[in-house]
């Protein structure tokens, strides 16, 4: 028994002698595998506690067993062992030169391996890299005292990079009834659109989009926006961000009033709005946008647009998709309402690479 006590405790200290420690200012001690640096937080996989989020200014000393990525603020990046010595943080390399010490201040990141290949794929994705696509398609229907049948698709695409964000959309409803013989659509609207922004510091992007609409009840044939400005990201952390923007576009709008010639109206917006995310839990996220487009060349008159879509993954491929468009005309067609809003819920589906 007591050998194989003693032989437990061995396998223990041998165990922790290979592993990562960490050990704060108030002397708590975490032992694991350090996974990252990134801002002022260190994370680390803990050996009986999970992952483990440790602020930076707090650490005392720090210690690797294995090779990790450090970045210092001089711009240098170098893998190898770290280990606090003095005060100091020291950085050893496995070719044999020469220990550095650089002051924990210094350290802009660590990152282990895995880190670091999702990191170099963020700076250099391939064209087909770092999408993510999630959608659904949506059939609701009856039959017996009436007829009715509704078609609804909601896709959503977005492409994420460390210097840039593509994201596109697609939103169609189409329905119809009949009752006592007599057919009538109901609703009939397709939405659809991209967006993209290129970060020209670390808070300010430069955003170009191009939006297209139809709405058979608002007697809207075609929009036709396309603008660009400026953002600045208010916020941007683990779970959330928020970025405010404004801008100038161009919108062509063409309609076919029912009991009227067809008209084709072109103006210049200025533009002004927000982009919300934020994640609800580790499978549930919720995304917002928000646009005001104040008519230039007919000042007065102006539109609103307003999306928001909840996700939650029910299976690494499967999930619930929730979403809600709405837009609002100031100058509708005589005879038409302002507001137009389409919801829709379905399973659907979302693919990543």
């Amino acid at each position: 028994m007591k050998n194989l006590t003693f032989l437990l405790a061995l396998l223990v200290c041998a165990y922790t002698a290979f592993a990562d420690q960490v050990t704060m200012k108030n002397g708590d001690r975490v032992t694991g595998d350090v996974v990252s640096k990134d801002g002022e937080n260190l994370i680390i996989k803990s050996t009986h506690f999970g992952t483990v989020t440790l602020p930076w200014a707090q650490i005392d000393s720090i210690r690797t067993d294995t090779p990790v990525t450090v970045a210092t603020s001089d711009g240098k990046t170098v893998k190898a062992n770290i280990e606090t010595q003095g005060g100091q943080i020291q950085v050893t390399t496995s070719q044999g030169a020469p220990a550095q010490r650089v002051a924990p201040a210094d350290v802009v990141a660590i990152r282990n391996d895995a880190e670091q290949r999702s990191y170099e794929r963020l700076l250099n994705p391939g064209i087909l890299d770092l999408w993510t696509i999630t959608g659904s398609i949506g059939i609701a229907g009856a039959k017996g005292n009436a007829e009715t049948s509704t078609f609804t698709t909601p896709f959503n695409f977005a492409r994420v990079s460390s210097t840039s964000r593509t994201t596109a959309y697609f939103n169609s409803i189409r329905s119809s009834a009949t009752i006592g013989g007599v057919n009538a659509r109901t609703a009939r609207a397709v939405r659809g659109g991209w967006a993209y922004s290129r970060n020209l510091g670390a808070k300010i992007f430069a955003n170009g989009f191009n939006d297209y609409e139809y709405d058979e009840f608002q007697s809207l044939d075609l929009r036709v926006v396309a603008g660009g400005g400026a953002g600045y990201h208010l916020w941007k952390g683990e779970t959330s961000r928020l970025d405010v923007l404004a801008g100038l576009a161009w919108n062509r709008e063409s309609f076919s009033p029912a009991n009227a010639a067809g008209f084709t109206r072109n103006s210049v917006e200025a533009y002004w709005g927000d982009d919300f995310g934020y994640k609800l839990g580790s499978r549930t996220s919720l995304v917002q946008s928000f646009r005001m487009f104040n008519n230039l060349s007919n000042t007065g008159n102006y539109r609103m647009n307003f999306d928001v879509g909840a996700t939650t993954q029910i299976t690494r491929w499967l999930n619930w998709t929730v979403s809600l468009s709405d837009r609002y005309l100031s100058n509708p067609v005589p005879g038409r309402k302002n507001n137009d809003l389409l919801y829709t819920t379905s399973l659907g589906f979302q693919w990543a690479r």
